[in-house]
C-alpha cells in the first residue's frame, strides 16, 4: 500500500473551509477533493496548521475526518494531524479518528514542552507509535519549532515499521541525509516528502519521493511539474518553475512577510469556485493589495490554477 513509486509526487496539506456561521463547509470539502484530484494530488493531509486543526474542537476534527473520507471516495490517501502535548492526548486523538477511514495519523513535536530531553521526546513518540491503531506519519520541523527533535532522534523514530511517511520542513541538510538514509534502508516502506514548498528541487536532488505542501491545493500542478523536471535531471528548468511558483505563492500569501497567508489562500479558492468563504479561525485577513495580487495571479497563471484548465492539462 505505501509504495513510494505510486505515492510519490505532491500531497496537499489542505485548508479547512468554513461557512459564514463557522460550521464546516462540507460542500466545499467535496469540491476541494474533486479539485485536488484534478491537480494531481496523491494524498491529503487534513487538520494540520494550514487546516487549522489545532484550533478546531474534537467534534469538528471528527466531522472533518468523516467528511474528508466521504468525499475523497478512496481516491487519495488521507492523513490527519493528531499532535498534542502528551502521549496520552495524542493516543486519544488517534483513537477518536481510527474508525473514520483516515489512513495515517501524523505526529509533529508537542505544541508546548519545556526543556524536553531527546530521551523524553523519543519515549513520547514510541509510546504513541506502539499504541496507535493507525500507521504513523512524522512531521519533522527541525529548528522551525520550539521543541526540537534532533536528527539522531528522527533517525530512530522513522526506522519504526509503523512509520510510513515523514514530512520534512526542516531545511536541514543533516536531517535530509538522515531521512533519505532511513528511506533507503526501509526499502519502499517509508515515503519521504518535502515540506518546504519554496525549495522542492533541493529535496528531489537529495532523494525525496515528493512533497507535502500547504499551497498544493492551488500550486499542485506546478509542484508536480517541478518534481518531474528535477527527477529527469532538468534542474535549471525545475528551478525556473520553482521561482515562478514562489512568485505565485507570495502573491497569494501577501508578500514575503506572508501577512495574508491562509485568508489569501482561501480567497483564491473562493475565486476558483472551490470554497464559499475565506474565513479563518486564526484571523488572518486579506487587504486590498493582497486581493489585487491574487486577481493578477489568477490571470497570469490561469493555465495552472483554473479547474477547467487543470482538467485539460491532466
Amino acid at each position: 500500500m505505501f509504495n513510494p513509486i505510486t505515492m510519490g509526487g505532491v500531497w496537499s496539506a489542505a485548508p479547512t473551509p468554513f461557512k459564514d456561521d463557522w460550521k464546516l463547509d462540507n460542500e466545499s470539502i467535496e469540491r476541494l477533493a474533486e479539485h485536488q484530484l484534478r491537480v494531481g494530488i496523491k494524498g491529503v493531509f487534513i487538520g494540520g496548521t494550514c487546516g487549522e486543526g489545532p484550533w478546531l474542537n474534537d467534534a469538528m476534527r471528527l466531522e472533518l475526518a468523516k467528511s474528508s473520507v466521504k468525499y475523497n471516495r478512496g481516491k487519495m490517501l488521507l492523513a490527519m494531524q493528531v499532535t498534542d502535548n502528551s502521549a496520552l492526548r495524542i493516543i486519544d486523538n488517534i483513537k477518536r479518528i481510527a474508525d473514520t477511514g483516515v489512513d495515517i495519523a501524523v505526529i509533529a513535536p508537542p505544541f508546548f514542552q519545556m526543556n524536553a530531553s531527546q530521551d523524553y521526546l523519543k519515549k513520547l513518540y514510541f509510546e504513541v507509535i506502539e499504541a496507535s491503531p493507525l500507521p504513523i506519519g512524522i512531521y519533522h520541523l527541525g529548528k522551525n519549532t520550539k521543541t526540537l527533535v534532533e536528527s539522531e532522534s528522527i533517525a530512530s523514530i522513522v526506522a519504526h515499521p509503523k512509520v510510513v511517511i515523514v514530512k520534512d520542513s526542516s531545511a536541514d541538510p543533516v536531517a535530509m541525509a538522515t531521512i533519505v538514509r532511513a528511506r533507503n534502508q526501509r526499502k519502499g516502506k517509508l515515503l519521504a516528502l518535502n515540506g518546504n514548498e519554496f525549495d522542492c528541487v533541493t529535496y528531489v536532488q537529495a532523494g525525496y519521493d515528493g512533497a507535502l505542501l500547504g499551497g498544493a491545493c492551488f500550486n499542485g500542478l506546478m509542484a508536480n511539474e517541478i518534481i518531474r523536471l528535477a527527477k529527469l535531471g532538468q534542474i535549471d528548468a525545475a528551478k525556473l518553475l520553482q521561482a515562478r511558483m514562489n512568485e505565485l505563492m507570495f502573491d497569494v500569501f501577501g508578500g514575503k512577510d506572508i501577512h495574508c497567508w491562509l485568508a489569501g489562500q482561501k480567497l483564491l479558492m473562493v475565486k476558483l469556485g472551490v470554497f464559499s468563504t475565506n474565513k479563518t479561525i486564526i484571523n488572518y485577513q486579506v487587504d486590498a493589495a493582497c486581493e489585487k495580487a491574487i486577481d493578477a495571479a489568477i490571470e497570469r497563471e490561469k493555465a495552472w490554477l483554473l479547474p477547467e484548465a487543470c482538467q485539460a492539462l491532466s
